[in-house]
């Protein structure tokens, strides 16, 4: 079983639990085990409750014949839930939302199972009392994304009647969408309304979850999309990715390539990029994935210092590539897609020769990517490796995906940035680990992602706040063109996402809006979803498995509210590979790790970043935060993009410019 611990003030402990297939408690169920539930801890064996759906039934209803009369769901009546504190504490409104996650009130609620298909996790929801003029807000905000929405999507549509309490919590089996995002967003306002707990994690013992790659799918879906190109329409199935990925495989491996040993590649958006990375996993090779846009010196420093022994790259970076072939001796072999230059051969000729079939003993590798950084040179963020065989790694951020976003195997993602980023790289892992689809967009487009939502029937996609800004600058015909209610989660990261652009989004989109602040360090993770930012603007969430430090320039603590350096506690451990000093900077007294980002923490716990700390202007004395300029000039109607920095000034130390990229050029 594994399972995390979640407990607030004055309450019992939640565990999210997974039982695996083996777990002896099932034996002999008619459903599958495979679930996820929250259950307080004083609860009797959960053996007594059948793994489906659960709905809220009349008091007194009989379980078994709820079952049967519902179709395979149950309700549990206030009576049965004998173990719940107070029957005042009731949360009447626990059915699933648009994407099949439950959601429990603050206090002790009563157990909620999952559908053992959907395989998702349930949550709880983090509340806090509003002012009634902001709930009014939030109603005409609901409202008016409902009706945005709903698109071309056709059906008829439910009116929100006397909001909130005229919308039927009830869950249909066959969910009509519109009818479900009313549910829930008239949960969300009136969830505003109740106070908040603050919600502290902790990991309790566990057993790794079976971790999964794309041929762990083709005896069931051989012919599925694992890739879809945006741009050509190129489709690669599973069965396709995976024998390419053994080819690649036994390339390495024949290459003289051991476990262990480095690789760098350095695509654009290629459809065979994939292949490669999946080929390097399965190889057990600790592969980089580079930069498409470095220049030929960023490119050999990179190559030289993860000390890769096989280079792999295109024909559209053969500028690049022809440039690096004396400044990269140690590498061995060279490759490249699409055609071939001095010193490379052709990776198409090379592949078409080796076998398809999975190299013997075959053990999971692991990506060393290397973070921008804010000063010098990048530092690859190196990983803990030791041979483990393929399939019974940890799983990436699969089981996050699975967990907080409902990612499973009928998911299509859209994939819209630059793939050797670490977010776009992992996710895309994730998604062929859980059997999903992904489509890969070439090169951002606001319109053509857009398109891709109606054309495609996307279900989840992660995006830059930036991407958010283009959208939000096309005109409206051109935004009201197209149907995205079949979005359920569109997560962003990588940036501080101003919060009138956020604003804008969640009343478009609707409240699908998931964030969260992390690196390629993996030494934390912040999450919130667009209830709990509603109820926070501006916040990234709060710390999930981990603990949030804010320490000042004494290397102390500050007090709630002030603004700081950003510790993680609890989290993953990483090291700066070739570089201990960087390591050793980036380390507490007391063990914690640093990013390097500023900011602060509310009452309630909820992180808000300020800046990158390299990042602070000092103009006389004064401390300026560029993204504070830079999140107010992006939102004006003119201006797509812009950065804020400092120069140098003989009176002040540093003043400020700004450099602006207009809507018209």
């Amino acid at each position: 079983m594994k399972g995390h611990r979640i407990s607030g003030p004055g309450q019992r402990p939640f565990e999210i639990v997974q039982y695996s297939d083996d777990d002896e408690s099932w034996r002999g169920r008619s459903q599958p085990p495979q679930i996820k539930a929250i259950i307080p801890s004083s609860h009797p064996p959960i053996q007594r409750l059948t793994p489906r759906f659960v709905e809220l039934g009349a008091a007194g209803e009989n379980i078994e014949e709820a079952t049967r009369s519902s179709g395979g769901r149950i309700g549990f009546s206030r009576e049965e839930m004998g173990w719940h504190s107070h029957p005042d504490e009731f949360d009447a409104d626990a059915p699933t939302d648009l994407y099949g996650q439950y959601r429990q009130g603050d206090r002790d609620t009563p157990t909620t199972i999952q559908d053992p298909i959907d395989q998702r996790i349930l949550d709880r929801r983090v509340r806090r009392r509003v002012p009634r003029e902001r709930l009014r807000a939030v109603k005409e905000m609901t409202d008016h994304s409902i009706h945005s929405r709903r698109g071309a999507g056709g059906g008829e549509f439910v009116e929100p009647g006397e909001f909130p309490d005229a919308i039927d919590p009830r869950t249909q089996h066959g969910r009509d969408l519109d009818h479900d995002l009313i549910q829930r967003q008239a949960r969300l306002a009136e969830d505003l309304t109740k106070p908040v707990d603050r919600l502290h994690m902790t990991t309790v013992p566990s057993t790794t979850v079976r971790a999964m790659f794309p041929g762990a799918h083709v005896a069931t879906q051989p012919d599925k999309p694992a890739i879809a190109m945006a741009g050509t329409g190129a489709v690669i199935t599973y069965a396709e990715l995976d024998a390419a990925a053994n080819r690649v495989s036994r390339l390495l491996r024949d290459s003289g390539l051991q476990p262990g040993d480095h690789v760098a590649v350095c695509l654009e958006n290629h459809p065979r990029f994939f292949e490669v990375i999946w080929g390097c996993h399965y190889a057990g090779l600790i592969y980089t994935a580079a930069s498409s846009r470095l220049t030929s010196e960023e490119l050999a420093y990179i190559i030289n210092d993860c000390g890769a022994r096989m280079f792999i790259t295109s024909q559209y970076l053969s500028r690049q590539a022809s440039e690096v072939l004396e400044s990269t001796p140690d590498v061995e072999r060279r490759l490249m897609l699409d055609g071939t230059a001095p010193g490379y051969e052709s990776y198409e000729e090379v592949i078409a020769t080796l076998d398809a079939s999975p190299l013997p003993d075959r053990v999971a590798g692991v990506d060393m990517l290397y973070s921008s950084g804010t000063t010098g040179q990048p530092k690859g963020v190196l990983p803990a490796f030791s041979p483990t065989p393929l399939g019974e790694e940890a799983g990436g951020v699969a089981p996050v995906m699975q967990m907080l976003f409902g990612v499973s195997a009928e998911s299509v993602y859209l994939s819209p940035a630059p793939l050797y980023h670490a977010a776009p790289l992992r996710f895309t892992m994730g998604v062929h680990r859980l059997g999903g689809t992904s489509v890969i967009m070439e090169h951002f487009d606001a319109e053509e992602f857009l398109a891709l939502v109606e054309r495609h029937h996307i279900t989840h996609s992660q995006v830059v706040p930036t991407m958010f800004v283009r959208m939000l600058k096309l005109p409206d015909e051109v935004r009201n063109r197209y149907d995205v209610s079949s979005l359920q989660v569109v997560i962003h990261a990588a940036a501080p996402c101003p919060v009138q652009v956020k604003k804008q989004m969640i009343e478009w989109f609707g409240p699908v809006l998931h964030e969260y602040y992390a690196g390629t360090e993996g030494n934390g993770f912040v999450y919130c979803n667009s209830e709990m930012w509603l109820a926070h603007e501006g916040t990234v969430g709060m710390p999930i498995g981990s603990t949030v430090h804010i320490v000042g320039e004494d290397g102390e603590e500050v007090p709630q509210g002030e603004s700081g350096t950003i510790y993680f506690e609890g989290g993953g451990t990483f090291e700066y590979h070739n570089d201990p000093d960087k390591t050793k900077n980036s380390r507490h007294p007391k063990g914690w790790s640093t990013l390097g980002d500023v900011g602060y923490l509310d009452a309630d716990g909820f992180l808000y970043l300020t800046d990158r700390k390299a990042y602070m202007i000092i103009s006389g004395g004064v401390n300026i935060y560029p993204q504070e300029s830079e999140n107010l000039l992006v939102t004006h109607p003119k201006v797509v993009d812009v950065a804020v920095f400092g120069v140098p000034n003989d009176d002040f130390g540093e003043e400020v410019k700004a450099v602006v990229q207009p809507v018209e050029m």
